[in-house]
């Protein structure tokens, strides 16, 4: 229950505002070193296209994501981090790295491997 609060919870990264954990998990998905094509991205989140848009035109209003054709196929749109949206994605990563660390220091060498072993069993099953 207390996985299912914290995915509800909108929190904020940066200069970006709060943004909910769907909105921070596409940032996180695009990532900085360019663009991603919009149905690469649904791919990457195992989402529906349409839902993919939904989210875009969400942080698209918040200014951290923009839209460009693509320059190979104009039938397709790249979407790319704007300099908030990538200030965003580094606050994320700060979050998950400062996590990691925190975890990291309350834990042995021991507690640290089964919780991994623990972390990937749970992934596998929820890929089913």
């Amino acid at each position: 229950m207390q996985i299912q609060r914290l995915e509800k919870q909108p929190r904020t990264f940066g200069k970006a505002g709060p943004l909910t954990p769907s909105e921070i998990h596409t940032i996180d998905a695009i990532g900085t070193e360019g663009g991603v094509l919009m149905s690469e991205l649904a791919d990457r989140l195992q989402v529906t296209k349409g839902a993919v848009t939904q989210i875009i035109l969400r942080l698209e209003e918040k200014h951290l994501v923009k839209r460009t054709p693509n320059p190979e196929d104009s039938r397709s749109i790249i979407v790319s981090l704007t300099e908030v949206g990538k200030s965003a994605f580094r606050a994320h990563e700060e979050m998950h790295l400062d996590f990691y660390r925190e975890l990291s220091s309350q834990l042995n060498e021991q507690e640290i491997e089964i919780f991994e072993i623990c972390l990937e069993k749970l992934c596998t099953h929820l890929q089913k």
